[in-house]
């Protein structure tokens, strides 16, 4: 599992280290991996240091300093090395390194500066660190608008400058890095948009951090992780005990948001399926996955009565194409208000958008919206919350007292009182009409079979993205990944999952 943190939970832990190690032994750890993981990349893409142009982009702070002692490093070893000064101060220790090593430094001026970093093999953005926040001061904002135009690696140094380390949020302009190279630990920014799109591939740096930090602020699942959540049958396993999951979903004009929640479900390994809805969507269903168990629901029975000859269940998957009507209403009333884990989505966001009561329940709840929909639930317009990801699910989870997946380019999960989750599997190609019904079928399972919501959503996030993966490389652990992608349809991924659960 790969743990992040904020800055003020960085800062302390780096308080605590330097209290016991003498000074300066910090940056010079920072520096020396920095500088290792620099020369590496000019190895790789030139043959060799020796000759290179590295260009150290310097601030102020101690950001900055790392940037120039381990611009020495490579100085030392043939580079040619120059720094352009931007801040009203510059870390002195690491300036006297660089010119002693025999570096060359200047103030910024737009012109030469523009010039040095187009011609550059690496170009270190040590501009701003851990601590910033808001949108970059001149000049960084335009060394940072700068970094665009090289044709050589963008290496940020522990985050990117304009990148928020403790939310991610990006308010003006920043630097957009190949490579970051973060120290001690991840900082939330660097696995949450829209910083992560910024920060590049992540190298981290141990300097000694560990035993210091406190419980991560955000947290990635990795496979062993996955797949020691994962239930697993056993010999004395049949259908009831695998986990039975009701799937309401779909409407005569939305039929394919049924097949598809519904297929998520099958595929994802649930025991067994019940599948109610109306008419249409029923036949399709029960036409495209025959192991489902099927009812046609009369909503004209009232709440109290409308799901009498479902069946037992252990968990529901509610709303992906039902309607945001009175009849569709009436359905969802009835299944929130059992005393089962319920996964409300799509149509069904609306619907409690529209009544919020709906919410007040003490079951197990898991809502998985998009931007727009979580818009809608909170009153915060979609901009913001794109912007703002990591502060609105918190938010929602906390005041609509719920576990919340929040889909996007990087999903989140969270539930009050716990880590957010940051899902690392999936591909842009997953940006297509009813993946998200897929993904509502799998969590749903994952209910029926026992797991918490928490546990539940992220464990349904990361098969998502595996099985996308799979789909969008024509096939799943078979040596295919250097076919590339190309693109899914939702019903390719409930097809790749069984291959991807397989490989967890």
């Amino acid at each position: 599992m790969r743990t992040a943190y904020t800055s003020d939970q960085i800062r302390a832990a780096e308080l605590a280290l330097m209290a016991k190690l003498p000074e300066g032994t910090l940056m010079e750890r920072a520096a020396a991996g920095l500088a290792a993981v620099c020369a590496s990349l000019l190895s790789g893409t030139r043959g060799r240091v020796y000759g290179s142009r590295v260009v150290v982009l310097a601030g102020g702070g101690d950001n900055g300093g790392d940037a120039l002692y381990a611009g020495a490093r490579l100085a030392r070893r043939g580079a040619r090395v120059t720094a352009v000064l931007a801040g009203s101060r510059t870390h002195e220790g690491g300036l006297a390194a660089l010119i002693a090593a025999g570096g060359r430094a200047a103030p910024f001026e737009e012109e030469p500066a523009r010039r040095l970093v187009g011609q550059a093999d690496v170009v270190m953005d040590g501009l701003v660190g851990i601590g910033g926040a808001g949108a970059l001061r001149e000049p960084y904002g335009t060394l940072a608008g700068l970094t665009g135009g090289t044709e050589g690696i963008v290496v940020a140094v522990d985050v990117p400058s304009g990148v928020d380390a403790s939310t991610g949020r990006v308010e003006g302009p920043a630097v957009r890095a190949h490579m970051t190279v973060t120290f001690g630990a991840y900082k939330n920014g660097l696995l949450i948009d829209p910083g992560a799109e910024f920060a590049g591939a992540v190298e981290l740096v141990d300097i000694g951090l560990g035993p210091h930090l406190p419980d991560p602020d955000v947290a990635a699942l990795a496979r062993d992780d996955v797949a020691g959540l994962l239930p697993r049958p056993g010999a004395e396993s049949d259908k009831y005990r695998r986990g039975v999951v009701g799937v309401v979903a779909g409407s005569d004009r939305y039929t394919g948001a049924a097949v598809l929640s519904a297929g998520g479900a099958v595929r994802a390994g649930a025991g067994l399926v019940r599948f109610a809805s109306s008419g249409e969507p029923v036949r399709q269903v029960r036409a495209r996955w025959p192991e489902a168990i099927t009812t046609v629901l009369d909503p004209s029975s009232g709440p109290e009565r409308v799901l009498d000859e479902v069946g037992r269940v252990q968990a529901w998957v509610l709303g992906p194409g039902l309607g945001t009507g009175s009849e569709a209403h009436v359905v969802a009333q009835a299944v929130l208000s059992t005393g089962l884990p319920v996964l409300v989505d799509a149509d069904g966001l609306t619907l409690v958008a529209k009544d919020p009561a709906l919410l007040r329940r003490s079951a197990p709840t898991v809502i998985t919206p998009h931007a727009g929909e979580l818009s809608r639930l909170l009153g915060v317009p979609r901009e913001r919350i794109e912007a703002r990801r990591l502060e609105n699910v918190r938010r929602a989870a906390a005041e609509l007292g719920v576990t919340v997946l929040l889909k996007g380019s990087t999903t989140l999960i969270a539930e009050d009182g716990r880590p957010v989750r940051v899902n690392p599997t999936g591909t842009p190609w997953l940006a297509t009409g009813g993946t998200g019904d897929v993904l509502s079928g799998i969590a749903g399972a994952l209910l029926a079979a026992g797991l918490s919501g928490y546990d539940a959503a992220s464990c349904a996030a990361y098969t998502h993205g595996l099985a996308a993966r799979a789909a969008a490389r024509g096939g799943a652990g078979r040596g295919e990944e250097g076919r590339g992608e190309g693109p899914i349809a939702a019903l390719d991924v409930a097809q790749a999952l069984p291959e991807a659960l397989r490989t967890l």
